[in-house]
């Protein structure tokens, strides 16, 4: 009689279905956008970013992340939440 071997606990967690990007910081929804198209239309994908991440992808890969604000308010909040924080304040 051969006995079953468990799965490990690391390979379970690793087949959990991830996030999508942006979801864990803003919680806003995540539009994805080729880097020939941000580039052709910049302040289309400017005003969208008001209200969702956009996802720039070079070759189908992630390449970056644009975000946008609403207000000269938001932009300030956004730069004392991560710049002060990677400064160690």
């Amino acid at each position: 009689m051969t006995s079953r071997v468990k799965p490990s606990r690391s390979s379970l967690s690793s087949r959990r279905p991830k996030p999508p990007a942006g979801s864990r910081s803003t919680g806003r929804q995540v539009r994805q956008a080729a880097l020939a198209e941000v580039k052709d239309d910049l302040s289309r994908f400017l005003r969208l970013a008001e209200s969702e991440e956009i996802l720039i992808t070079r070759h189908g890969k992630a390449a970056g992340v644009l975000i946008g604000f609403e207000s000269e308010d938001d932009w300030l909040d956004y730069g004392l939440e991560h710049i002060l924080s990677s400064c160690g304040e």
